[in-house]
């Protein structure tokens, strides 16, 4: 159960490639991807910083679009966190995680904006679902929707830990640093979300 729901949960919500050169987040990687090889020419950021910043991308998308539910707010709140950790590149720690650190900074931003507006975009109707590109067949398609409704019923603390952890790969420290509470709530909550979506979707649930 644990490697089918993880190879379903990165499907539904796959890395988010095709991005366009003329949208608004596709100008801010270009103008980021050039100031930060010129950081990197002036030895203020390594090189390794600068890769692993852009080829983060795709997966801040897929993170974006797992809480916000919603392409052009996702894509808004990756263009939020690139220019955060550009502005704050000096608050980076070398040796330590970019990816969490960039998952981190694009989740406070995700809560902040949701405190300042009060509201929260929901795929009541399988928008996300419908519009994969690898939904295609109805059989599949219909197997996504079902997935999407048991993500829906999720408790939303559950459903993000279990993202970060299924989908994104993060271990249950890593996750736990970025949302705030112990290694151990991260844990029970994956737990929690794994064996619902096990009884949700008629899978018997097998060891965490």
């Amino acid at each position: 159960m644990q490697s089918h729901l993880g190879r379903q949960l990165r499907e539904y919500y796959p890395e988010v490639l095709a991005l366009d050169a003329e949208s608004r987040l596709g100008r801010v990687l270009a103008r980021l991807t050039r100031a930060l090889a010129a950081a990197e020419a002036g030895r203020e950021v390594t090189r390794a910083f600068k890769d692993e910043l852009i080829g983060a991308v795709p997966r801040l998308r897929r993170y974006a679009q797992s809480l916000t539910r919603h392409g052009a707010d996702a894509d808004d709140l990756v263009q939020h966190t690139l220019l955060k950790a550009w502005e704050h590149r000096r608050q980076f720690t070398p040796g330590t995680s970019l990816s969490a650190w960039l998952f981190a900074i694009l989740r406070n931003g995700f809560f902040n904006g949701r405190r300042r507006t009060g509201r929260e975009v929901p795929d009541p109707d399988g928008a996300h679902a419908a519009a994969l590109t690898s939904a295609a067949e109805q059989e599949h398609r219909a197997d996504l929707h079902d997935l999407q409704r048991a993500l829906d019923r999720l408790d939303p603390a559950q459903r993000e830990a279990l993202l970060l952890v299924a989908v994104e790969g993060l271990s249950y420290e890593a996750a736990a640093d970025i949302i705030g509470c112990p290694s151990g709530t991260v844990k029970s909550r994956v737990s929690r979300a794994r064996d619902r979506l096990a009884q949700e979707l008629d899978h018997a649930p097998e060891g965490a």
